[in-house]
């Protein structure tokens, strides 16, 4: 139990410090490249902040037993969306840029709803939503559909990436650190943040075990807020150094990155099953991600009273996910 109190500390410490690190390396690429750090945060954070994801997931998929892959993908935008974002909001405002606004939120939205049509479509195909063969499984996201999720994917990088030749930012006056520090720093953040969540987890599940929690609280409460460990501290460190948009992108990015790319490689690898409980994860996920955004657009912003209702609207989905 001592041992793993203090690999817990020590996994809390690598993900502090590796954010830290992450952080000022990527924000310094954007200013180096003249590129929005906004674009920055969706692409090479999000990605970054991902990995642990796409671990879980590409590993369940090549065992052959990725009906997790969905669950793990919901679970993590939403903690993502509600906690993440929220935690950001205490620490500062953030504010709603007109590209969160008129595209990546819309489109994390939209990709979304997709999915849940994905798996509905596959449903129906297979004798309707409550045949008796369906009893515990909602539905099917397959081949075909991981490669219109993938192929939809590359064609939002592209269009970030047009957007970020469109708008250069104003050259910095600061003297700033050279290209290949920037990256230095970004590789060896992003695998202290990596190795620090895996080390929080392994030492908090050993923990959870020894103080006789079950496995499926552990995998609704452990697994599920490691995963997402590393969005949660880049983000909030992000905001504390008033680099809000990484932070916003972050959120976002990894969302659509959870969904297109980690989902549609899981299903790729093998057809991702859709039990009952993920399909309803699902609509709730979509319901609050509609809520999240009326907050943003109403004052441009997201400010801490709001930060607050979100946290406290995904403890009590965690909540009712237990108690189901």
């Amino acid at each position: 139990m001592l041992l793993n109190l203090l690999l817990l500390i020590v996994g809390f410490v690598a993900l502090v410090k590796g954010a830290d690190y992450f952080v000022d390396g990527a924000a310094t690429l954007a200013k180096v490249f003249r590129v929005p750090s906004l674009i920055i945060g969706l692409t090479i954070v999000a990605l970054g902040t991902s990995a642990p994801e796409l671990a879980v997931s590409t590993t369940a998929a090549l065992a052959g037993s990725n009906e997790i892959a969905i669950s793990n993908v919901v679970g993590s935008n939403m903690f993502n969306l509600l906690v993440v974002l929220g935690a950001c909001a205490l620490f500062c405002t953030v504010p709603g840029s007109k590209d969160i606004i008129k595209r990546d939120f819309p489109f994390s939205i939209i990709v979304t709803v997709l999915v849940l049509i994905f798996s509905f479509s596959s449903t129906v195909l297979e004798g309707g939503l409550f045949s008796h063969s369906m009893a515990d499984q909602a539905g099917l996201i397959g081949r075909i559909e991981a490669i219109i999720l993938i192929v939809l994917f590359v064609g939002y990088i592209l269009v970030l990436i047009k957007s970020a030749k469109e708008n250069k930012t104003e050259e910095s006056e600061d003297k700033l650190m050279p290209v290949w520090k920037c990256f230095l720093f970004i590789v060896l953040g992003l695998v202290a943040i990596v190795g620090g969540g895996q080390a929080v987890v392994y030492s908090a599940k050993e923990i959870a075990r020894a103080l006789g929690m079950t496995e499926t609280l552990i995998g609704l409460t452990v697994v599920a807020f490691g995963t997402s460990l590393p969005e949660l501290v880049t983000s909030v460190i992000a905001a504390r150094k008033k680099e809000t948009g990484l932070a916003v992108g972050n959120v976002i990015g990894s969302n659509i990155f959870n969904l297109m790319l980690i989902l549609g490689v899981s299903s790729a690898v093998h057809p991702v099953a859709v039990n009952f409980a993920s399909f309803f994860d699902l609509i709730v996920l979509i319901f609050m991600s509609v809520v999240t955004y009326l907050f943003l657009i109403s004052k441009k912003e997201l400010n801490r009273p709001e930060g607050i209702v979100m946290i406290l609207i995904y403890l009590a989905q965690v909540a009712f996910a237990i108690v189901r």
